[in-house]
């Protein structure tokens, strides 16, 4: 493979202000094997943490396609882009079942994506080994079980105290669905894949006590909106949740779990179904 050029610092560096994507981004790079001219496709792509820098690390003579199911976030992205790296482009598709249409690629990226393969993960991700040209490597990453593990803890504890046994049953199915990494090489493992890796780094998310707790940036618009729905009430639900948010000082330091999982497809694998398309 051609070595990827060191002469100069990225034009498009992941964002240093987000402290979510790009942690795991970096999780994922660290385990991607980039060459000048690979072709990419980027799943859950959303704004374009990695794909900017994806694009960039390839080459005018490689292609990244990226795709999201957000229009209005690959709206961003594009507005980003404007006219630069044109060997980058964008799509609204749906990973969990793509058209024939997207190109058999080197490479398969998905920073965050895992979570997004449901309902059925497993069928997810053999879509997109199907998409994956023979040698080629798929890696993506997600948060994996044992993230923020404390938290949960103690919002069940208010649950139990308050006697809401429904909404304890909801919020124990929310935890339990979220995948581990023993079950993330489990996947890799059925589907043939070869030199699989999986490993996971801890990430500390700082907050502090009520309203910082409750609007936190990373926190709402996911992980607690999906706790807020386990409540047929959301008045009970914004009082217990306000409980627990001045009681910060029993589920932190709050820690992530960034998993990620790298493999290789074997050489010979499906070579009938590979294409020259590009993106």
């Amino acid at each position: 493979m051609i070595a990827l050029r060191q002469e100069a610092p990225p034009c498009w560096p992941l964002p240093e202000h987000d402290r979510w994507s790009t942690p795991f981004a970096e999780v994922l790079l660290r385990h991607l094997d980039l060459f000048l001219g690979a072709t990419v496709l980027d799943v859950a792509c959303g704004h374009g943490t990695p794909a900017f820098y994806l694009a960039e690390q390839v080459g005018p003579s490689g292609q990244v396609l990226g795709i999201d199911l957000s229009e209005q976030k690959l709206a961003r992205a594009r507005e980003a882009q404007k006219l630069d790296l044109p060997w980058l482009h964008f799509a609204c598709l749906d990973m969990r079942s793509l058209p024939s249409r997207v190109p058999i690629v080197d490479r398969i990226t998905g920073n965050l994506s895992v979570l997004f393969f449901r309902p059925n993960r497993l069928g997810t991700l053999r879509g997109l080994f199907d998409h994956l040209k023979p040698g080629g490597q798929l890696v993506v990453t997600f948060p994996s079980r044992g993230t923020f593990t404390l938290l949960w803890r103690r919002i069940d504890r208010e649950l139990a105290a308050r006697g809401l046994d429904e909404e304890r049953r909801y919020l124990a199915e929310y935890v339990a669905e979220r995948p581990s990494a023993d079950e993330g090489r489990a996947w890799l493992e059925v589907l043939g894949f070869e030199r699989i890796e999986v490993h996971e780094w801890p990430l500390e998310i700082p907050t502090g006590p009520g309203r910082s707790f409750l609007h936190h940036p990373i926190l709402r618009g996911g992980f607690l909106d999906d706790v807020y729905d386990c409540f047929d009430d959301q008045g009970v639900a914004e009082e217990v949740m306000r409980r627990v948010s001045y009681d910060v000082g029993s589920f932190t330091p709050l820690i992530a779990q960034r998993c990620v999982l790298s493999g290789w497809k074997k050489a010979g694998a499906g070579a009938a179904l590979a294409k020259t398309a590009t993106c």
